[in-house]
């Protein structure tokens, strides 16, 4: 299979993006473009990333009514992405709209929790203090509402495999073992992730700010 590992190009700069991308594009699996990247290049830097020939995972993670939402991806659809995100807490409709709404071979996965919240973060909005608990409740909802998979961290991939045999299980927060954490609560190692059972792995700066990027991601890559 062609690689598990989906780099991040968390930058708003078009020929960064491109540099980075043709550096690593032989090793990776895909490349993630997330809302900073879009906000400043829009879908014509979509196109322009896309013309070096890797997958794209579109990661603007839509959460809005279900209507505002179908018709958001709807206007995505001539990007043809491989993957994009949507909130599970936007709802059921939402979940089902998006779907619906998505291009045939693209995968809508909804994010459960952010890696960059912990237990005092969830009290502060009105959720129970429990991450495990949470991923779980939305990945049943995600899964019944008959989208294609979860964003969720490493911690709880395990938990949501087991009770999702068939779904698309991406993971953020993955950092090699001697790497910096940064501002995410909730990392593992990339090799605890796949034998955990994540689908893909979203790696961006102990790829992106290597030295030699395209070294780092064959690094990454034979952990695995």
């Amino acid at each position: 299979m062609s690689s598990r590992i989906y780099v991040a190009l968390d930058t708003t700069e078009l020929e960064k993006a491109k540099a980075l991308a043709q550096k690593v594009r032989h090793h990776v699996g895909g490349i993630k473009l997330g809302l900073e990247f879009f906000m400043a290049n829009g879908r014509h830097g979509v196109h322009e990333m896309a013309e070096i020939g890797v997958p794209i995972f579109l990661d603007l993670k839509f959460h809005d009514i279900p209507n505002t939402v179908a018709k958001a991806i709807q206007a995505l659809r001539p990007l043809n992405p491989a993957i994009l995100t949507v909130h599970a807490a936007g709802g059921r409709a939402m979940l089902e709209d998006a779907k619906a709404a998505a291009p045939e071979g693209t995968k809508v996965v909804a994010v459960t929790m952010l890696t960059s919240l912990d237990g005092n973060d969830m009290t502060s909005i009105g959720l129970q203090p429990d991450p495990h608990a949470q991923v779980l409740r939305l990945a049943e909802l995600a899964r019944s509402a008959g989208v294609d998979g979860i964003v969720c961290s490493g911690e709880e991939v395990k938990a949501a495999h087991a009770a999702w045999k068939d779904g698309f299980f991406v993971v953020p927060g993955v950092r090699p073992a001697d790497a910096h954490v940064g501002d995410q609560k909730r990392v593992v190692t990339p090799r605890a992730a796949v034998d955990a059972g994540a689908s893909i792995l979203v790696i961006g700066r102990p790829i992106t700010e290597a030295e030699d990027p395209d070294a780092a991601a064959r690094a990454i890559a034979a952990t695995l």
